[in-house]
């Protein structure tokens, strides 16, 4: 805790959890962070970070706030407002956790931190697409990073053996714990490689979050995200480093009816450009319908011809 911390604890300004979060969101905003891994603003950021120092749900804040606060809660709370000013670190990385709806996941900086779109259609189980989800025998989730989403697709799709890959022996390691942590051992399946590796379809979904920052974005991206690991985010000079490859091999591994789903960030009006000939289908998520695309195995087949 900086000094200054400690003689406003001394002072007694800082007694109740309505008092720590007005501070952390001052001093967030005083300090510039930038966010968007799990919030996007001071007031958000500051409140998941009151509420994990605390120990309380981070679902319910507002029955917590007059509560006064012992000093050691108080001294924790304040180290870790500090620490994420300090450290310009994502949030995820000081609590060694990240969330995608009801799901936790371990966290640290081998992985990115999860915030994919394709988490919120999982939950619809990609309704209309796959029509009978029961029926799904097989998944792959390339580029898995801490492994939350083939985590995700084998909660989505119970019958299914989900395969994920990775070039990363890092991110490899973070995501087994993940797989382990939720019990699926022996339906997720964890392979280092690059992208299809020695892997063999036919698959019946397919989905990647792949690098997709373009390497002039990557210059300019603020501290926060330089703190994640640069092979989870470097899509190359236009983005689609990683995807042409998907892009080029995936009809190869998808089962006659079989569909790829890629999130794409910001990257849809250049994709669409190199790939005139493609019927992407872009799939409506809170965030909009321009980052997340979607391609049938007859939809590839036919482009590649």
């Amino acid at each position: 805790m900086t000094a200054e911390n400690a003689d406003s604890n001394r002072a007694g300004h800082l007694r109740t959890v309505r008092d720590l979060l007005r501070h952390a969101v001052s001093e967030f905003n005083r300090a510039g962070l930038s966010f968007g891994h799990g919030t996007d603003n001071a007031f958000d950021e500051a409140a998941y970070l009151v509420l994990h120092a605390l120990h309380l749900p981070l679902d319910r804040l507002e029955p917590f706030l007059d509560a006064t606060l012992s000093d050691s809660e108080i001294e924790a709370t304040l180290a870790l407002i500090q620490a994420r000013i300090d450290k310009r670190l994502p949030a995820a990385y000081l609590t060694n956790e990240a969330w995608l709806g009801d799901f936790r996941f371990y966290v640290d900086q081998r992985v990115i931190v999860p915030r994919s779109h394709i988490a919120e259609l999982l939950r619809e189980q990609l309704s209309p697409w796959i029509t009978d989800p029961d029926a799904v025998g097989r998944g792959l989730d390339l580029c898995t990073g801490s492994g939350c989403l083939a985590i995700l697709l084998a909660h989505a799709f119970p019958g299914a053996h989900v395969d994920a890959t990775d070039l990363s022996s890092e991110a490899i390691e973070v995501a087994r714990r993940n797989v382990n942590d939720y019990g699926l051992h022996a339906r997720v399946e964890l392979h280092q490689c690059n992208l299809f590796g020695n892997l063999t379809g036919p698959y019946d979904v397919i989905i990647s979050n792949p690098p997709y920052v373009d390497s002039g974005t990557m210059l300019g991206l603020p501290a926060e995200y330089r703190a994640e690991p640069p092979l989870a985010l470097a899509g190359g000079d236009d983005g689609l480093e990683i995807i042409r490859p998907i892009l080029e091999q995936a009809a190869d591994y998808l089962a006659p009816d079989g569909v790829l789903v890629v999130e794409v960030g910001h990257d849809r009006p250049v994709l669409e450009e190199t790939y005139p000939d493609l019927p992407f289908v872009w799939l409506e998520t809170r965030a909009g319908d321009d980052f997340v695309f979607l391609l049938t195995a007859d939809d590839l087949r036919a482009g590649s011809r």
